[in-house]
């Protein structure tokens, strides 16, 4: 089972910006799908962005222009460069991986632990 671990997630000033990682364990190629999901307290889990195998994004509307995302497949690793923070980007930031089991007929999905983002006003 390949494992992802996230890196960079910090405090910054509203209109700053981070850079997040997302290093898998072993090669990302197997998945269909990358992305990042974000969490707050009392809140249900939701869709920031996704990468796909041929490196097509898809980003949520709150975020077009502001997060771009990318992908290393030498390096096994997923980005996401988030510019122009507002303070409801406060979150816990989580990195997925999504692989199609023919089998099951379904996505199987891999979480990282997450990592904090706060964005002060």
């Amino acid at each position: 089972q390949v494992q992802l671990v996230e890196s960079g997630g910090g405090l910054v000033q509203a209109g700053g910006s981070l850079r997040l990682s997302c290093a898998a364990s072993g090669s990302i190629v197997i998945f269909n799908h990358m992305g990042w999901y974000r969490q707050t307290p009392g809140k249900q889990r939701e869709f920031v962005v996704s990468i796909n195998s041929g490196g097509t994004p898809n980003y949520a509307d709150s975020v077009k222009g502001r997060f771009t995302i990318s992908r290393d497949n030498a390096k096994n690793t997923v980005y996401l460069q988030m510019n122009s923070l507002k303070p409801e980007d406060t979150a816990v930031y989580y990195c997925n991986a999504k692989r199609f089991s023919t089998l099951l007929s379904r996505y199987d999905d891999v979480w990282g632990q997450g990592t904090q983002v706060t964005v002060s006003a």
